[in-house]
């Protein structure tokens, strides 16, 4: 089963089916995780608190197939994906939502999971 976990919009069952069908997991299991933080606070003690907010422990950091949803606040989300590096020894795999086209009321659809790490690997090769 594949952990998810979300930091933030709530997700619908069109979106877990949308990830299912991208990753090919039979299954996903959704952690939905506050992302609010203080921004006249330092921000990495803040990141940390969020990932402790999962409760997951060492070896779970580790092994479990995790996907991310990181936080709409892009200083957040960056700070979050390198407390997340430290824990998990790698760039953990990311979901991307965009706004619908057309859509009123605004509603989101996935529109890619981004393997950061496969990102990352192929930036070293351009040093």
């Amino acid at each position: 089963m594949t952990l998810l976990l979300n930091f933030s919009h709530p997700l619908t069952e069109a979106h877990l089916a949308a990830i299912r069908s991208l990753t090919g997991a039979e299954a996903v299991q959704v952690i939905a995780l506050n992302s609010q933080v203080d921004v006249q606070q330092p921000l990495a003690p803040q990141a940390t608190a969020l990932a402790d907010a999962a409760r997951l422990s060492s070896e779970a950091w580790q092994t479990a197939p995790l996907l991310i949803v990181p936080p709409a606040l892009n200083f957040s989300a960056a700070v979050l994906l390198a407390e997340l590096h430290g824990r998990m020894g790698y760039f953990p795999p990311i979901v991307r939502l965009r706004p619908a086209a057309g859509s009123t009321p605004p509603r989101f659809e996935v529109a890619e999971i981004i393997n950061l790490q496969e990102v990352r690997v192929g930036a070293r090769r351009r040093r």
